[in-house]
Parts: structure tokens; sequence; C-alpha cells
């Protein structure tokens, strides 16, 4: 191929960090995005990676989280996206957060900078045209209709969609600090983490009994024609014809599975102590708020992604010991999030198996969380580019994160009950020794931290013996 240039549909995470990785390589990228010519549900801006839910990339414990490891293997790996996080991260704990404003400037800067990727703004309104032999789909879970429908016609699938929650962001000095706290749970600090991270709200167990009450009878908004044709009304209609992703729930879905269900959730007491009463036991629930921006002045509300109306989120959320005089810098909503059947569709290079010049990144293969998204966008940017240079890529060990993650979309999971899926240790091969000698001689598995310990080692070997041989073929 004498054609040289990689058209990636699409400027979020996956989009973004798949121009990055292609560009560096030598491939000349042209990046299309619609915004803010055709806006979505979610966005405000027109910048590329603009963060729409929350502003964490969870965890950053590279030695017992996966989603730590991911992390670290996309470090390894020259990301973007994680180098922009960390100039825009802000106390979150053990957590990467990040300023989510910085943040997606600090993309797009980078891509714009870039001498072989060309931004165009416009939408691409059904396949990519002919003519374009190399294309990366990187339009994530609000992948346009237009689109969508030939993407829908291409494969002969269904289109599958799930919904995306996201949570009220409040204005800090509106916060009742003589009620509330700084401190993370058990005063863990990790990264610029202090142990003081999170903004606590405390509730006896009356005010969580009246919370739940309102929480479930509250009035929600109808879903719009588009996102759920069935037309239910009611929150129980609601949970029965919506396939929500466990990890994103609606905070008053989970309400509506028992009145425990959030005290042993996003409102657990653990770890917390009330300073402003000392000699109590522990707060029956607690709502915890974290910092959403580098200046302190936003807080969003961890877990509470919901669908109730503005006016009754307001009325609802005051009822929180601390909120009762808050400002809400944006309120919560939800939005339509569409993913591919990727272990039927997909061949083992994110390539479309009916017309293989279109490959897929990001959240729309069916991976599922910001820093998954990106990975995918990464290894699909290599992909691309290796190919258009004459190259073969080879994927990274199932052993790595990157590795596992790829195989689940591509054929790991089962393609009949194929749902998102995030970063976990249970879609990594088991360790072949997952065993220890003791001081006696006597052989133990390992289990906890140990066998988590056991995988990130061996991931980050492999991974590195991988980056080698590149750097030896190159």
């Amino acid at each position: 191929m004498t054609d040289k240039t990689i058209h990636i549909v699409g400027a979020g995470l996956a989009g973004s960090e798949a121009a990055w990785q292609a560009a560096n390589m030598g491939a000349h990228v042209i990046l299309h995005e619609m915004r803010p010519i055709i806006e979505t549900p979610a966005h405000s801006t027109g910048n590329c990676a603009e963060l729409v839910c929350s502003n964490s990339f969870r965890s950053d414990d590279t030695e017992y989280n996966a989603v730590g490891l991911l992390h670290e293997e996309m470090r390894r790996m020259n990301s973007l996206v994680m180098r922009e996080g960390a100039k825009a991260a802000v106390p979150a704990g053990g957590a990467l957060a990040v300023d989510r404003d910085t943040f997606s400037e600090g993309v797009t800067k980078a891509l714009e900078d870039h001498p072989n990727i060309t931004i165009e703004k416009g939408e691409i309104a059904g396949l990519p045209p002919a003519e374009w032999d190399n294309v990366i789909i990187a339009t994530g879970p609000l992948t346009s209709d237009p689109l969508a429908k030939a993407i829908a016609d291409l494969t002969g699938e269904d289109e599958l969609s799930f919904f995306d929650a996201i949570a009220p962001i409040i204005h800090t000095d509106t916060i009742n600090m003589d009620i509330t706290w700084f401190q993370s749970r058990y005063d863990k600090a990790q990264g610029i983490g202090t142990g003081k991270d999170y903004i606590n709200c405390p509730m006896t167990k009356e005010q969580y009994e009246n919370f739940i009450n309102e929480l479930t009878t509250a009035e929600y908004g109808l879903f719009k024609e588009w996102e759920l044709p069935s037309g239910s009304k009611t929150l129980a209609e609601q949970e029965e014809d919506t396939p929500y992703f466990d990890g994103c729930m609606p905070i008053e879905i989970m309400a509506s599975r028992g009145p425990e269900t959030l005290r042993f959730g996003p409102m657990k007491p653990v770890g917390l102590t009330n300073p402003h009463k000392p000699d109590d036991e522990q707060p029956y629930a607690v709502v915890q708020l974290r910092q959403d921006n580098a200046l302190g002045t936003l807080y969003n509300m961890v877990g509470f992604q919901t669908k109730m109306k503005w006016g009754e989120q307001t009325r609802v959320f005051k009822m929180i010991p601390g909120l009762e005089n808050a400002d809400f810098a944006r309120l919560g909503g939800l939005h339509r999030n569409t993913f591919i059947n990727s272990p039927k569709l997909l061949d083992k290079q994110l390539r479309l198996k009916a017309q293989p010049r279109l490959r897929f990144a990001g959240q729309i293969t069916g991976c599922e969380g910001y820093v998954e998204s990106a990975s995918v966008g990464l290894m699909t940017g290599r992909m691309a580019a290796s190919e258009i240079l004459g190259a073969n890529f080879e994927t990274p060990p199932v052993t790595t994160a990157h590795g596992a993650l790829l195989n689940h979309i591509t054929g790991g999971a089962d393609a009949k009950t194929f749902q998102p899926m995030n970063i976990n240790f249970g879609l990594f091969p088991v360790p072949e020794n997952p065993f220890v000698t003791m001081p006696n001689g006597k052989r133990k598995k390992l289990k906890g931290k140990d066998r988590k310990k056991c995988y990130t080692s061996r991931a980050l070997e492999d991974l590195d013996a991988w980056l080698n041989e590149i750097q030896k073929a190159a």
C-alpha cells in the first residue's frame, strides 16, 4: 500500500489514543470528529477526549489492581491519555482522577500539534467512503444514528445498547463543612492523595430511610423515543426494559433492589469517623463527594448516577446532610451506550470480518471504562499503522492487561451473552504456578494480595519482553 493515511472516526479517548499511536509510528492520520458541529446528549465541548461521566480513571495501584496494571502498561507504551492524565491529576486517594477540562484541552493540543495528524470536523453520516482503505471507527457509546444503522445493516446484527448514567457535580463552597468532613476510607493515601480526598456526608438511620423512600418514589424523566422505543414510564418498567451496565447503575435502580442496597454499596459507612461527633459510632450511611477539578471548586457525588428529573434531583439530594444548600454545577442524566457484538463480528486485529478495511476501537467494541477504551484505541492505532506501513503486528500476550482485554472482546467472551466488561483479573489466564513454598517446606496456594501481585508481576514482565521484541524488529 502506498497511501499511508489512516482515517479515524471519533476523537474520544479511544480515537485520540489511536491517532497518537499511529502517528508516532509514522502513519498520516486524519481524525474526524463531528462535535461541535453535531452535538451529543452528553458532551458539552468540541474537545478531543472529553470526559462525560466520572472524572476518575479508577485505581492507580499497579501491584494489586487490574485497572492500575492497565495504567502502567499504557504508560510503558507512551500513552497520550496517561501522559495528559498525570498532568491534570487531582487528589482522589488511591485513584487517578483528573480535572476534566485540563485533561481534554491537553489531549486536544497534543493532537493538533502533531505533524502527522489532521483533525477534521464534521459527521461521517454512514459508512466511511469506499476509497478509505484503512479506517478506525471509534465513535464510542454515542455513535450517531446514521453510522450505527449503516454498521447494523452491514453486519446483519441488531444494534446492541445499554445506558450510561452521569452523576451530579456540586460547587464546593455550597457544601456545609460543619456537618461534612474530609477523609478517605481508612485514611488511605496513595499517589498525590492525602488520605483526606473525599467529602463525607453522614446519615443517621432515620435520615437514610427517609432518603431511600424519597429516592424510590421520586419522579423520573422519560427516556427519549430513540433511547427506549417501548416508552416505559415507571421505575419498575425502566428496570425491566433497560439493559443497564452494573458498573454504572443509576442510584434509584440500586435503591429499588432493597432498602439496604445502597448502605452496602456507594453509601457504605465503613472506614470513616465523623470528627464532628468523635464519641458516636460510625454513621449509619455516608454519601461521598470526590474532587472534580484541579482547583477543588467542584465535587461530584460518587455513585449517584441518576435519571431523576432535574427538579426532583435538587429536592431529593438536598435531603443529604451537608447538601441542604448545595448549588449544582451539573445535574445527573442518562444516555445510550452503543456497542457491537465484537466476539462474533471482529477478528483478532479488531477488523470487521464483513469489511476488513474497517477496524473498531474503544467502547463500541464492548470494553467498558475510560482507560479500557483508551487502551483498545492504543492497540488499534498500532495495528492500523503496522498494516499500512507493511509491518507485522503481534498482539501482546494474554497474560498482560492489554492482551487479556483484547482476547475477551475478540473471542474470549461468549458471543451469545456478550456484555461490556471492565478489565479484571478474571480475564487473565491463571498463573502456571500459583503456589509459594513456606519455610517448613510445604506449598501454599497464593491468595488475596499475593495472588494479585503474581498477576501484575507476570504481566509487566511479559509486556516488557513483548515491547523488546517490537524494538528489535524495528
